[in-house]
């Protein structure tokens, strides 16, 4: 178990459970197999920026504090990194494969994370070459097509396997 881990199953407990002090939390941890102190919890709500509040029922419990979540970045500026970066979009299966000038790739794939696009499970940039994993749902056929059309590509020559 790692801290990150750790942190990720805390703050899923906070957000699923009203939870009023770090033992209660303690307590559930350990009652799911994880081996942590309280004095660990105790740093990990503090770096997790936890605070104490009163909720709508009036009990004491332990939240987040609300921080502004990052939103997703428009499709246009996705659109100006397609259209200024990208040579071309291929596909198999759901994989689809975007060719950038060398040292570009990680450009286009920021933009394509930032911008939440949907059918899109992830990627992995290298030097000059994207890996987009496409949802079933569209296929890497269905994301080429809408990655063509955004990089301004033809989307009439899009080649698959």
């Amino acid at each position: 178990m790692t801290k990150t881990q750790r942190q990720a199953k805390i703050t899923e407990l906070l957000e699923n459970v009203v939870i009023s002090t770090a033992a209660q939390l303690v307590t559930l941890l350990q009652g799911e197999g994880w081996a942590v102190t309280q004095a660990t919890v105790t740093r990990d709500l503090q770096e997790l920026g936890s605070i104490k509040i009163r909720d709508e029922n009036g009990s004491r419990r332990i939240v987040l504090a609300e921080t502004p979540k990052i939103a997703a970045a428009p499709v246009d500026h996705l659109r100006r990194m397609m259209g200024e970066w990208v040579i071309s979009v291929e596909c198999s299966q759901n994989l689809v494969i975007v060719r950038t000038p060398p040292g570009c790739a990680h450009v286009v794939a920021s933009a394509l994370d930032r911008s939440a696009l949907a059918g899109v499970l992830g990627s992995v940039a290298g030097d000059d070459t994207v890996l987009i994993v496409a949802k079933d749902s569209i296929g890497g056929t269905g994301l080429t097509q809408q990655l063509r059309t955004l990089a301004g590509l033809d989307s009439a020559t899009v080649k698959g396997i």
